[in-house]
């Protein structure tokens, strides 16, 4: 089974059961300390206890077509007229009746009329060997069933002649052929792309139901960060992290940012934007401050709130102390601090819930085959994410994959550097050139 096939089977069969917030921890002082502790769960199974516990957005809009790029479908759409509407041209050429040429050819014709697009041609009816110059788009005239290409055919003033008799229907768009009426066109989840939207623009909508978009909160933690531009002190580094998921959450359509910025490493600080997220936010997003040391009061903060978690700690690397639970009605999602310990952790595990919330009806993280161009060896049992740089395809058009680094989680050369992700199993130690691995581009979200 492929990673994404592993995915989408592991989701339809978790996520509807919503059993895991009555098995989520509680979070308390006496066991904060604990939410960092035993074994990870598998990178398979946190994703579905993540996308259990979203919550879809219930309100719905209507827009205007040309704004709706990107947006989730509120509801079906059902066909209101046929695409295309009436039978048309699907070439420059003659339009004949095919019943009125028979024998031997090659067949003279007389030319009685012009027909172009947005142009309504009778055909006089009478004229048995009579064609119709006729453009590509043009309504067929009443009567004429095919068309002749004007390639297949000799014009001499008005008059036309016909080499190769051309089948009945042949080169002509059937009224409905594309769309009937009442067929279903899209349902509730689906992304409204640029190819979809034209679908709708051909059924003369102008205006769709759209779920609102997303409330995203996001915070950096971390008394050390300071915001690019501003100058750096003893011990300090700038902030990445939230340039790099404020950017990935930028290019997601169906979602606004709440962005609360940097804030210290004090749990008083901390419960403080906690608690005021609720109220503003859909999903929170936290960086840093996950972790088992003195100084790591998420969790802690988490509990001032009676928040709780379904994943405390997960089998993978980079990313092993992501925290995903809920505070009141609102998804939490803390991240590592280490910049490729967020990414990771925000598109593998955050990223599908944030979409359930959003109402997609896919969620899953996009997979495809590639090939090992390196080796490495790794822990058994535990899912590794590796930046990787494409530099060939093999035969069959798969990527090849060059890992970038060896893995640290503080990396942001190799991620700058990577065009994408290669996931590697946790039933496989050694990694060796050649083996098929699953694959995802850096540039979709």
């Amino acid at each position: 089974m492929s990673a994404q096939a592993g995915f989408d089977h592991l989701f339809h069969t978790l996520a509807p059961n919503r059993a895991d917030m009555e098995n989520a921890v509680p979070l308390t002082n006496e066991n904060c300390a604990a939410a960092t502790e035993g074994r990870g769960i598998p990178v398979d199974i946190a994703v579905a206890k993540a996308v259990a516990i979203a919550r879809t957005v219930a309100e719905i809009e209507r827009i205007p077509l040309m704004d709706a790029a990107g947006r989730v479908l509120a509801g079906e759409i059902n066909a209101a007229i046929e695409l295309p509407p009436f039978d048309n041209s699907a070439m420059d050429g003659y339009a004949i009746r095919t019943a009125h040429l028979s024998g031997a050819g090659p067949w003279e014709l007389s030319v009685g009329g012009r027909a172009a697009a947005g142009e309504v041609h009778a055909g006089r009816g009478s004229r048995p060997k009579e064609a119709i110059r006729i453009f590509t788009g043009a309504a067929m005239p009443s009567g004429f069933d095919a068309v002749v290409m004007q390639e297949h055919c000799e014009r001499v003033g008005d008059r036309i002649l016909v080499a190769r008799l051309p089948r009945r229907g042949e080169n002509v768009r059937h009224a409905g052929e594309d769309v009937r009426a009442w067929n279903l066109l899209m349902g509730a989840g689906d992304q409204l792309l640029p190819q979809r939207l034209a679908l709708l623009a051909g059924q003369g909508l102008d205006t769709v139901e759209v779920l609102r978009k997303v409330r995203i909160g996001l915070i950096s933690t971390g008394s050390e960060l300071r915001d690019p531009g501003e100058p750096l002190g003893r011990g300090q580094i700038y902030n990445s992290n939230r340039v790099m998921i404020r950017a990935m959450m930028s290019g997601l359509p169906w979602a606004e940012i709440v962005d609360y910025g940097i804030i210290p490493d004090r749990r008083d600080a901390l419960a403080e934007a906690f608690g005021e997220a609720p109220r503003r936010c859909d999903v929170l997003v936290t960086t840093g401050g996950v972790s088992a040391g003195e100084e790591d009061h998420v969790v802690s903060a988490l509990g001032c709130h009676g928040g709780s978690l379904v994943v405390l700690k997960v089998a993978m690397r980079p990313g092993k102390p992501v925290k995903i639970g809920m505070i009141g009605p609102i998804l939490f999602a803390g991240l590592p601090g280490n910049p490729n310990a967020a990414l990771v952790t925000f598109r593998q595990i955050a990223l599908p819930a944030i979409r359930t919330i959003a109402g997609l009806r896919r969620v899953g993280p996009d997979w495809s085959t590639a090939i090992a161009g390196f080796t490495y060896e790794k822990r058994l049992g535990r899912t590794e994410f590796v930046p990787v740089r494409i530099t060939g395809r093999d035969e069959s058009g798969r990527p090849l994959l060059e890992m970038l680094g060896r893995g640290s989680s503080a990396s942001l050369m190799a991620m700058s550097l990577a065009d994408g992700i290669a996931m590697l199993p946790p039933d496989v130690v050694s990694i060796e050139r050649g083996l098929l691995l699953s694959f995802e581009s850096l540039s979709s979200n």
